[in-house]
């Protein structure tokens, strides 16, 4: 099965609305992550097809959660989920942020290879980012234990705005150890993913900053 064929597949599995041409685009990103990955040792994932379910199924399992005008991808990386995301969903702001140098030069190649005008691609340690405008979502695919992803972040959210963080497992033990009483910030939901061709369980643990 071919990279475009496994992408197909798997977004019908999935239910989800992503035109060919978002496809076509999805599959070029993935072309120069594989081209990139080679030199700079952006993923550990280096199998095609591995690539189309771990990467970009993966990121666009949280597709149809995600309400908001402005998005902030923190721990980027190679730019999961916020490459894809900004891919479909063209009238989505995304900020994608790492602290590594080479992985945000990577996603700015993509940006201009690609002419994603919703993208911005952000070289720094996201506790001290200060952007012009916060977000109405700030989403980690891997960036850290919850109590971090949220403190580090916190003045980078609006008011009710939520964070998305895309686990495995549902982390039960993160939890017990929140503080979010007293920073103004709650549980709002716990939503299974479904990611085809994947059988390990996903969730996305979204937050509410009240």
């Amino acid at each position: 099965m071919t990279q475009s064929e496994l992408l197909a597949k798997g977004i019908a599995e999935m239910a989800l609305s992503v035109p060919a041409e978002a496809q076509q685009r999805l599959l070029q990103y993935l072309g120069l992550l594989q081209k990139w990955n080679k030199v700079y040792n952006l993923t550990a994932v280096r199998d095609p097809l591995e690539m189309v379910t771990l990467h970009l199924l993966d990121s666009l399992s949280v597709l149809p959660h995600i309400k908001a005008k402005n998005l902030l991808d923190v721990g980027s990386g190679g730019g999961f989920p916020g490459i894809p995301l900004a891919i479909c969903m063209p009238q989505l702001q995304v900020t994608t942020i790492d602290a590594v140098q080479k992985k945000a030069i990577f996603m700015q190649q993509v940006k201009g290879e690609l002419g994603l005008d919703n993208l911005k691609v952000v070289h720094a340690r996201v506790e001290i980012y200060k952007p012009t405008e916060n977000f109405e979502a700030i989403i980690s695919r891997a960036f850290s234990e919850i109590v971090l992803f949220v403190k580090v972040t916190q003045h980078l959210i609006v008011e009710n705005g939520r964070w998305l963080a895309m686990k495995g497992t549902v982390p039960h033990h993160e939890f017990e150890r929140l503080e979010f009483d007293t920073m103004g910030v709650k549980l709002s939901k716990i939503i299974p993913l479904k990611v085809a061709g994947l059988q390990a369980e996903r969730h996305l643990v979204v937050f509410e900053n009240n």
